[in-house]
């Protein structure tokens, strides 16, 4: 049982970082500056994968009441909101701004836990708070490439988040599972994603886009959807088979050490 645990984590941790490097590469190298596709491609995969799991038995999707379902539209709504915030941002900014940025989400989530429900926050999340605030501020003020439309889009980015993260600690203990929650974000996502593309002028713009026939733009897209699909996927089994310490062990090493991978990427620049 260790070794399967390690070897779950070890999972979480590649595609957690390796996602994060394909996202980078298709959006701030490449300039796939096309959010509603590029979500939108990443939800239709993933959608598929985790269809085709369910067929084959490697995941579990319940049948959900229309209740539950209509409950859950908000969080889907935030989830888009999630990825195409997400998106804009990260081609505009570079990795060690944006992941500065996106834990400052963890203080919405804290300050609702402590503000609203009153619940136990150890001291050392609620000490933790005021120094991600001062990072990302001081982070703007000394950013000598400021760009306000991106830190306008990682604030809308870290919003959603943090709504997001809050709507899904309240649903009903038994309502849905994680599964079934993503399987309806990617859903959602799809249609939404879809509509917003034409409306947005994505659909027609993107014949423009300087790499759109080359292989490594292909090559990078399909990886990107894949790695998004395993990620979700090696996110929830963690939560089976981990207490909830063990499981915020692996995520927290995972973030440090793509924190370390930024530091260098910065220091060969």
């Amino acid at each position: 049982m260790c070794v399967r645990r390690c070897l779950v984590g070890l999972t979480f941790c590649t595609c957690y970082l390796a996602s994060y490097l394909t996202n980078e590469y298709v959006l701030s190298v490449l300039k796939f500056t096309y959010p509603t596709l590029f979500q939108g491609w990443q939800a239709l995969i993933g959608g598929l994968l985790l269809h085709v799991s369910w067929k084959l038995g490697w995941a579990e999707i319940n049948s959900s009441s229309r209740s539950d379902v209509f409950t859950w539209l908000p969080a889907s709504v935030l989830f888009v909101g999630i990825t195409y915030a997400g998106s804009r941002a990260l081609s505009r900014l570079a990795i060690p701004m944006f992941l500065i940025l996106h834990n400052v989400a963890e203080v919405i989530i804290c300050g609702h836990q402590k503000g609203f429900q009153k619940e136990k926050t150890s001291p050392a999340k609620i000490c933790s708070a005021p120094f991600l605030l001062a990072a990302a501020g001081c982070l703007s003020f000394s950013d000598s490439q400021f760009d306000p439309d991106a830190y306008f889009w990682a604030v809308i980015h870290l919003c959603c988040i943090g709504a997001y993260k809050i709507l899904q600690k309240s649903q009903k203990p038994n309502a849905l599972s994680d599964t079934d929650q993503q399987y309806l974000n990617y859903l959602f996502s799809v249609v939404l994603l879809a509509y917003a593309s034409h409306s947005t002028g994505d659909l027609l713009s993107v014949l423009d886009f300087l790499f759109l026939y080359f292989y490594r733009f292909h090559g990078s897209c399909c990886a990107s959807g894949f790695l998004g699909f395993f990620l979700t996927f090696s996110t929830v089994k963690p939560k089976s088979l981990m207490t909830p310490g063990q499981c915020a062990a692996w995520i927290f090493f995972a973030k440090g050490y793509r924190s370390l991978l930024c530091v260098f990427e910065i220091t060969v620049i």
